[in-house]
């Protein structure tokens, strides 16, 4: 014996199934849903290497203190702390 919701859902679910004319079939083949795998996040390329000390900046977010201080206190240019393509990013 059903109760009363459950014959109320009974008569929206048929008033549903009427008004968008859907088959027992389309029903029956509710296919399941795909599970899609979504690739792990990658490590950002690092762009900037200090020659001695080995620490390393993507250049995403604010400059680090290391590349300020080899950029105004030890000399070096933008171009020598920048890798080169086909420069490995690991220290």
């Amino acid at each position: 014996m059903r109760t009363a919701e459950q014959e109320a859902v009974l008569r929206s679910v048929r008033k549903l199934i009427e008004y968008w004319q859907i088959d027992a079939e389309e029903l029956a083949g509710i296919p399941q849903p795909r599970v899609v795998e979504v690739p792990a996040p990658q490590e950002p390329a690092v762009k900037y290497r200090h020659p001695i000390t080995g620490e390393s900046w993507d250049g995403s977010g604010g400059q680090p203190a290391w590349l300020r201080e080899a950029l105004i206190r030890e000399g070096y240019t933008v171009e020598e702390l920048r890798l080169k393509d086909g420069e490995t990013s690991g220290a």
